[in-house]
């Protein structure tokens, strides 16, 4: 990374001084920074790039689909970074000259593995051998069934690195569930691991494993961590042995497939996304650096699994120097404390969590910040779902009461975030404070026109490095472009513009509020509302541990809108609290929205990352029989059922 005079800026600050020179601009706000960074994409990814000292010299950034330059190439046939050969890996492994540990690895039962910078570039040489001489290379698939673990990320980084194509799993899919996700790219490597430990049970996975391998018929190479004692497939300790081979460096195009991560596939068959080596580069070394502040002082845990794009988010730490810390358990097990003791113990910098499990530690009465030694900690972030005002104010209260929030919204399918935090711009509780650099987001009408201060669909005019290259298996690209471009607006369009499928409001300061999905808005009496503003209220409620709120149309114009809800334990739902939460919609929301009725549910089905899965289950409490959901994409796929003879017994 170039350096800025100023050796205690931030790389954000770096990162504009150095923007001002190249533009001559002042610059003297965020916004500044961004309206330049959406006016004149060319110029300010060629920017990025050169800021972060990257190999090869990209002459025009940005061209069409044709390879004509084009200073603005529209969606989505822009192509990033024309003739450049690159790899990503070599952007990680060049912070290997240093001491200190790159990756640590905890897991449930409390054992802690470090893995030195230094130890890095045998360890990924070891494994990319491996998969070579089974004759994997350029352009094949390897695929992984893994929890988080610290070999996750080394098989990764060997596998993109003979320019290979990367595919993750949790080990949570059933063997059929995984497989109808990696047998598409008919992988010719699979790295399993024995088993883990999660909710204080010792769960082997090693018969699963051996299923997933023998449904994948091209597999020829099965790498399986703590499988010393299996003849049935290569010990991942056997192959890390010998770590005197020559790091590979294979150069690929810009647009070269590095990995293939998948949709929810809960109505079906998951799609396949797949993002190009130098797109996720740039935007990964953007959004590390110069929104969440890492660098090579730098810890940085974000909960996750490798079946959810911030698994690759939180690898891309290592972008920039930054430790990264894994973690393999329950993060309520033994209690709901367990991920701040993580922080506390790892001098974590950089926390990324769920609002679930902010609103967990709230319900069970913690207080982070005076039972633990939180002084490393910088930034708090938060993904998954919206991040309620009150739980703001909670981290306020118990953790730190001037301690960042990067509220953050993203997705699968740019592998990246579109808004959150940025260095330097006030945080308001409930709202995302921007959007993020190199993200043309507006919210539109549907006449196409932007609005500010309202609630609209959520649309990304220009492009993005880390939007998909492809869908897998789509050649002509029409799921793709069916996927993201094919809305109908009131008016047509000069060209297609990313329709996302949320509703958001920017508001006139810039910051956001996301209500939901577009394709699940409560739509009662002619108002719109999101779903997410109704949990924000409800969830809110003590006794209330998580809430399912759905609009279903009915015969003859009617309209149903029941609200599901999980209790905390030894609550019950009483008329009082029934009474409480209507009058907290009715005062804080809105009168029209109070819902119809409030059903105890055995639980609230989500997908394998945690959404909620509104809009089938509305589909299915309408009556529909053509709502088709796949049961192993959700987390507990009984819960349909009970949901089914919910709408069966509705009597309108």
């Amino acid at each position: 990374m170039s350096e800025h005079p100023a050796a205690s800026a931030t790389p954000y600050e770096q990162f504009v001084a150095q923007l001002r020179e190249r533009t001559g601009r002042t610059l003297s706000s965020y916004d500044d920074v961004w309206q330049c960074s959406v006016t004149e994409l060319p110029g300010f990814w060629r920017a990025v790039w050169d800021f972060f000292d990257l190999d090869d010299v990209a002459a025009e950034p940005l061209a069409d689909g044709d390879a004509a330059v084009l200073a603005d190439a529209v969606m989505p046939d822009a192509a990033w970074f024309p003739g450049v050969r690159l790899n990503y890996v070599d952007a990680v492994l060049r912070n290997c000259d240093r001491d200190g540990a790159a990756i640590v690895g905890l897991d449930e039962a409390g054992n802690r593995t470090e893995i030195a910078w230094r130890e890095l570039p045998g360890l990924v040489a070891a494994v990319a051998a491996a998969l070579a001489d089974a004759g994997i290379g350029e352009g094949d698939v390897v695929a992984a069934y893994l929890p988080d673990i610290p070999e996750a990320a080394i098989a990764f980084l060997a596998t993109a690195s003979l320019g290979a194509i990367w595919s993750g799993c949790g080990q949570d899919y059933a063997p059929e569930g995984a497989a109808g996700r990696l047998e598409q790219l008919r992988p010719k490597a699979l790295f399993t691991c024995a088993g883990y430990r999660f909710n204080g049970k010792d769960v082997d996975k090693r018969a699963e494993s051996a299923e997933l391998a023998g449904l994948l018929e091209d597999v020829v190479l099965h790498i399986q961590v703590g499988a010393e004692d299996s003849a049935a497939e290569t010990a991942w300790s056997a192959v890390v042995t010998d770590t005197s081979r020559t790091m590979p460096s294979v150069k690929v195009a810009a647009d070269h497939p590095l990995w293939v991560l998948f949709s929810s596939g809960t109505t079906g068959r998951p799609k396949g996304i797949v993002h190009g080596h130098g797109g996720v580069l740039v935007e990964h070394l953007k959004e590390t650096a110069l929104h969440c502040g890492l660098d090579s002082k730098s810890v940085f845990f974000w909960h996750t699994a490798l079946s959810w794009m911030m698994w690759n988010y939180q690898v891309a730490g290592l972008l920039v120097g930054a430790r990264i810390v894994t973690y393999s358990g329950s993060p309520l097990y033994p209690d709901a404390d367990r991920l701040w003791q993580i922080v506390a113990d790892e001098h974590v910098t950089f926390f990324g969590t769920s609002p679930g499990q902010l609103n967990a530690s709230r319900k069970a009465g913690l207080v982070p910040g005076r039972d633990h030694d939180l002084s490393a900690l910088a930034t708090l972030g938060s993904t998954g779902s919206t991040l309620p005002a009150d739980l703001f104010e909670w981290v306020y209260q118990n953790v730190d009461a001037g301690l960042p929030i990067s509220s953050v919204s993203g997705g699968t399918d740019i592998v990246s975030a579109f808004a959150g935090g940025s260095d330097g711009v006030p945080v308001v509780a409930g709202e995302l404070s921007v959007r993020h650099l190199g993200v043309a987001l507006e919210s539109w009408s549907p006449d196409a026109q932007p609005l500010i201060g309202e609630v609209g669909e959520l649309v990304v005019t220009a492009p993005m490095p880390s939007m998909p290259i492809s869908f897998w298996n789509d050649d002509d690209q029409a799921r793709y472009r069916a996927a993201y471009f094919d809305h109908e607006w009131d008016r047509p369009l000069p060209h297609p513009v990313w329709r996302h499928g949320d509703w958001v409001t920017v508001t006139d300061r810039g910051s956001l509020l996301f209500h939901g999905r577009s394709d699940a808005t409560l739509n009662r009496h002619g108002i719109r509302m999101g779903s997410a503003d109704i949990y924000e209220v409800v969830e809110g409620v003590e006794q209330i541990a998580e809430a399912f709120v759905l609009g279903v149309d009915g015969p003859d114009g009617a309209y149903w809108m029941p609200m599901f809800v999980t209790l905390v334990p030894g609550a019950e739902l009483t008329d009082e609290l029934v009474k409480q939460v209507a009058a907290e919609v009715k005062t804080r929301l809105s009168p029209r929205h109070v819902p119809d009725e409030i059903i105890v549910a055995p639980g609230i089905p989500h997908t394998r990352t945690g959404k909620k899965l509104e809009v089938p289950v509305t589909a299915i409490l309408a009556g529909r029989d053509d709502v088709n959901v796949d049961p192993k994409s959700i987390d507990d796929p009984d819960l349909i059922d009970w949901y089914r003879e919910r709408g069966a017994a509705h009597r309108w």
